[in-house]
């Protein structure tokens, strides 16, 4: 043999064999499923919804669909669904469905790939099939969002009916009625008649019916806003309606300050539906000529109590123009089950999110020091983010598909839909970046006007792309602003965007005294924060910590969320004592001693930290009126 093929031999050698084992090739996927045309459905569906079994949550469901020809037939449940940019249609809730034609069974199989879908053979003849089913509301927090109870419900039409596969949603005709308690009154953006307890709808297609939910309840009161606007609020008692004069008024200031940033309204009318309740699960969705919105009790007769719970009004009416009008083309789909794709969510939610912040200040909804306050709470949060560091800002854009916003252990490290405050800041950075190149003649004023301000009263949709973005901001200033966003979009730098505040007169610090916004934040949450000190917040009931900074200090001494802090230097845990040992700390050669427990088992820890008590806060480094100063002003 010759010599040179001693080591590919023994190579060869040292190969293991491998043995013949059986080995499967995949089943075919076939999907009998038919595209959506944009074709119109032969025939209007009707929709009956019981809504008043609401001691048990369950909504009962009659509709009938009238059908062209005998035949297959696929019926869905909405999948995907708009707001929520995933898959996050509760079908595990649709239960005893039956379906018939001409009072005779019509059997139906469930999909085997996409489970939403229903196959059923129309028989000869008929001209229409009827179904029956219930929707499960839940009925305890573990299940999903409470959707009822014996003083209000939501009502949500994609939960409670199917549709037709193969043609666009806004193509398919329906009417819809629905029947509510006894006494109780119903709102929703489409217009109804009542007749007793059960309300007929606007006949209309079934996409702007999803668009149109309703919220129902004893106690109910509305507040006129404009000749086209209104607050229609239900509370869990008649006491939460007592809204004075001045709140009404700064009300009606966001929506005329909406009006004088964007110039149009891109509603017929818009009805605002609040639920006052510490039962009905709280929301915060857009839609187009209405917004879902769920606060705790409070929202009016403690006014001052929890201003941060006034930005979600702001933000879902913006959402007419941003989101529902002017939408991402690749968040566009045809129907509820094409999937959305949500790589421009950092101007859905982000450019909704800065003028949710800068239309409460403008309206007087929030005060301007409040609103500054706020800010800096979101600054110091993603200033202080470890997770920037392996994943960039568009990349939390599928936060939605990958988390559906189920618990995270680590969001510091994991992170978790942050395209809407990071994406916050990036605006705040585009705005002294206009400011700044035009001489304080243009400001991100003039992106909403150009952008979003077109076709007064059009509530259809008119989509966009990045490049559209860019394109419209170059038209207000000049410059390469496809490279800076796609620097701030996918960049892993240290700390967080603020070239913006400080542009604008402002810098983030930090003091030992929280802000009045902090501090009310605290008390919302019912914990302690002390994310810039010990890197954690700790529940103020159960003692129990909520969130653990990556990397922070009491992540390095061995906390994890779940930890229950039993005592602080040898006391029983208090918030107080905490925050006065981490205060007592800063002059101390001692660590700080806790006892923590997790399940059955103790520990004793020491956290080294020497740097006293540190909350959030922007300080003014200029004299005179900035940028921001302007931004969050009320136009004249």
């Amino acid at each position: 043999m010759n010599a040179s093929l001693f080591p590919l031999v023994a190579m060869l050698a040292a190969v293991p064999v491998l043995a013949v084992n059986s080995a499967p090739q995949p089943t075919p996927i076939v999907d009998t499923i038919p595209t959506a045309k944009d074709e119109p459905y032969p025939g209007t569906i009707a929709l009956a919804v019981d809504a008043t079994d609401v001691t048990r949550g369950i909504f009962r469901v009659k509709q009938t669909i009238p059908v062209a020809q005998a035949g297959p037939m696929v019926l869905l449940y909405p999948k995907w669904l708009p707001g929520n940019h995933s898959t996050t249609g509760p079908i595990p809730k649709l239960a005893g469905l039956v379906i018939t034609a001409g009072g005779q069974p019509v059997p139906w199989r469930r999909d085997p790939v996409d489970v939403y879908a229903f196959h059923i053979d129309v028989p000869a003849g008929a001209g229409q099939i009827d179904l029956q089913f219930q929707y499960l509301s839940a009925t305890d927090g573990p299940q999903g969002r409470i959707q009822m109870t014996p003083e209000m419900l939501s009502l949500q039409w994609e939960k409670v009916s199917l549709y037709p596969a193969g043609y666009f949603t806004r193509r398919i005709p329906i009417k819809a009625t629905a029947t509510y308690p006894d006494g109780w009154t119903a709102a929703s953006g489409l217009p109804s008649t009542a007749s007793g307890a059960t309300y007929s709808y606007e006949a209309t297609d079934y996409e702007t019916l999803v668009d149109s939910p309703t919220i129902a309840g004893r106690h109910y009161r509305a507040f006129e806003l404009s000749p086209r606007v209104t607050l229609n609020v239900i509370a869990d008692t008649a006491k939460e309606l007592d809204a004075t004069p001045e709140q009404i008024a700064a009300h009606k200031n966001l929506v005329t300050q909406a009006l004088k940033l964007f110039g149009t309204q891109q509603y017929d009318t818009y009805q605002f539906l609040l639920t006052i309740s510490d039962e009905l699960g709280g929301i915060g969705l857009e839609h187009h000529r209405s917004s879902e919105n769920g606060v705790d009790p409070g929202y009016f007769i403690k006014w001052d109590s929890n201003p941060a719970e006034r930005n979600l009004l702001p933000h879902e009416y913006t959402h007419s123009w941003n989101g529902k009008f002017r939408r991402p083309a690749d968040l566009w789909t045809p129907d509820y089950r094409t999937p959305m794709q949500g790589s421009l969510l950092w101007v859905y939610e982000g450019q909704t999110q800065f003028w949710g912040y800068v239309l409460q200040a403008r309206s007087g909804l929030v005060g301007k020091q409040d609103t500054l306050d706020q800010l800096a709470i979101i600054a110091a949060a993603y200033d202080n983010l470890p997770a920037r560091s392996w994943r960039d800002l568009v990349d939390t854009t599928n936060d939605p598909v990958i988390a559906q916003r189920r618990p995270k252990g680590w969001m510091s490290w994991q992170r978790s839909e942050d395209y809407y405050n990071e994406g916050l800041l990036v605006w705040m950075e585009i705005d002294s970046i206009l400011r700044a190149r035009s001489g304080g003649k243009k400001s991100m004023d003039d992106f909403a006007r150009t952008f979003f301000g077109i076709k007064d009263g059009d509530w259809g949709v008119v989509t966009y792309t990045l490049s559209d973005v860019a394109t419209t901001l170059n038209g207000i200033v000049p410059y390469d602003w496809a490279d800076f966003l796609n620097r701030r979009l996918t960049e892993h730098a240290k700390g967080a965007p603020l070239a913006g505040f400080i542009a604008s007169g402002y810098r983030l610090t930090y003091t030992d005294a929280p802000t009045a916004a902090f501090t009310a934040r605290e008390k919302s949450r019912k914990l302690v924060d002390l994310s810039y000190s010990l890197g954690l917040t700790i529940g103020s009931r159960d003692r129990i910590a909520k969130t653990v900074m990556w990397d922070g200090p009491a992540f390095n001494a061995g906390i994890d969320v779940g930890t229950e802090i039993v005592a602080v230097n040898g006391r029983a845990y208090s918030d107080d004592g905490i925050k006065a040992a981490v205060t007592a700390a800063r002059d101390s050669a001692t660590p700080i001693r806790l006892l923590v427990k997790n399940g059955d088992r103790y520990r004793e820890l020491a956290i080294d930290y020497r740097d006293g008590l540190r909350y959030p806060r922007f300080e003014k480094i200029d004299k005179g009126e900035g940028g921001l100063d302007r931004l969050l002003a009320p136009k004249p």
